[in-house]
């Protein structure tokens, strides 16, 4: 099972929140930016946590390049990125994780954004490189669930579709003694993480949703703060569902790390109103594709590990 191990020398800064005892569950999510673990799977996170697991979380950059509504957050902190990873700091409280993984690399920004050309975006990393990092990562941490963005990322952001290729390689490269063999000469051993998942939702409602702003008049491609969001698109990016995990007991803990990410609007406050169990009713699971090994028309899964 994991140690604190030093991956400092392969960019990796390594924050450890508890210890991580012997024989036990871990999970690894990779995702590209503070509040993506809150946003997407914070409640199977809250959840494996409680229940014994280590939950370790990789993130690619420190969201320099988010959106900012009131300049007055930053008060206290020397720049945008710097509050975000104070935000994450706090959501990892209250998810309970084991440790946080920082990749070391600069938010992207969205398409066709200034932030996609800065030499040091998560866009414009050496694939090999940032491979590497993930690499050394699961044979350090030795997961048995790794979970990451589908190949749209989401929503398109190209810092998801990057974490999703890097993680998707990584995942099939740690068991392979002749990748990355450099690893192996330092004494971390090969290791092959048993499930592959990626984070998915079911677009019954969202395609709703778009049906309704066309009636209303409004361009459901061009949706959000910034208007760089293509709901149209994201609808015909459907991928099944094989898990579907129950977080009801878990979704406060899921919405206090949301609401620490206090810079950035997000899906978890747009239900506050509604009283705790109808919330729990409507949002008390979170949905997963099962990558590896590969599902078959009639996996329905209830466990991660199972």
């Amino acid at each position: 099972m994991p140690s604190r191990v030093d991956l400092s020398s392969f960019g990796i800064q390594s924050t450890w929140l508890k210890s991580t005892p012997q024989e036990q569950k871990t999970l690894l999510a990779v995702f590209a930016h503070p509040d993506d673990e809150s946003f997407g799977p914070g409640g199977v996170l809250a959840k494996y946590s409680a229940q014994g697991a280590g939950v370790h979380y990789a993130c690619g950059t420190r969201g320099e390049a988010g959106t900012l509504d009131n300049p007055d957050m930053l008060q206290g902190f020397a720049s945008l990125g710097e509050l975000r990873w104070h935000e994450l700091e706090c959501a990892m409280g209250f998810l309970g994780l084991t440790g946080l993984h920082y990749l070391g690399y600069r938010d992207s920004g969205m398409p066709g954004s200034l932030d996609n050309d800065h030499p040091e975006s998560l866009v414009q990393a050496e694939r090999a490189t940032l491979v590497g990092k993930l690499v050394a990562l699961i044979r350090s941490l030795r997961p048995q669930v790794v979970v990451t963005f589908d190949p749209h990322g989401g929503y398109g952001h190209p810092d998801h579709i990057a974490i999703h290729h890097a993680a998707t390689e990584a995942f099939y490269a740690a068991g392979d003694a002749e990748r990355y063999p450099e690893q192996i000469s330092q004494g971390i051993k090969a290791y092959a993480p048993q499930k592959l998942y990626y984070t998915t939702f079911p677009k019954g409602l969202l395609k709703t949703a778009v049906f309704v702003l066309r009636m209303l008049g409004r361009d459901p491609t061009k949706f959000g703060r910034n208007q760089d969001i293509n709901l149209a698109e994201i609808v015909l990016w459907d991928y099944p569902v094989t898990t579907r995990v129950d977080i009801g007991p878990y979704l406060e803990r899921k919405e206090q790390a949301a609401a620490c990410h206090r810079s950035q609007a997000g899906p978890a406050g747009m239900f506050s109103w509604l009283p705790l169990p109808l919330r729990r009713r409507l949002l008390g699971s979170e949905t997963f594709t099962l990558i590896h090994p590969p599902a078959d028309g009639h996996t329905q899964e209830k466990d991660l590990f199972e």
